[in-house]
């Protein structure tokens, strides 16, 4: 399964060793989830890693190699109605790339967070990882 991981997530992760977030890349190699990001994405967790304590860049460190970088997508060939335009370029390249969205924020995903784009789940972390483990896949 293809994970597509925005910025917040990636944050999430690197700040919290206890949260869901960081959960997705405990079990994703045994889990076989492919964990999936964009260069617009990194160079946002990149740019918000100073607004951090040190410790969370030493985690990014150690969680980084785990994902696979996708080329960004920043247009699509369907009609979309999506108000945070910052955000598009997460959600064209998780639809062209990934089988979830896995997202945090709420603020600009709020509208979508339980639904779907396209064919395309966006799911809070907690959210998928209820759905991997009632489904028994974990």
């Amino acid at each position: 399964m293809r994970l597509f991981l925005d910025t917040s997530v990636l944050l999430a992760a690197a700040g919290s060793a206890k949260g869901a977030a960081r959960a997705i890349f405990s079990y994703a190699p045994a889990c076989r989830w492919a964990l999936l990001s964009s260069p617009y994405a990194l160079s946002e967790a990149v740019g918000n890693l100073s607004k951090f304590p040190a410790r969370v860049a030493a985690d990014w460190i150690r969680l980084r190699p785990q994902l696979t970088v996708v080329d960004d997508v920043v247009t699509l060939d369907r009609p979309v109605i999506f108000e945070a335009s910052k955000d598009r370029p997460i959600l064209f390249t998780a639809l062209a790339s990934a089988d979830i969205l896995l997202t945090l924020d709420k603020a600009d995903f709020g509208e979508l967070l339980g639904g779907t784009f396209y064919g395309l789940p966006v799911l809070l972390p907690y959210v998928f990882l209820g759905q991997e483990r009632a489904a028994g896949r974990m």
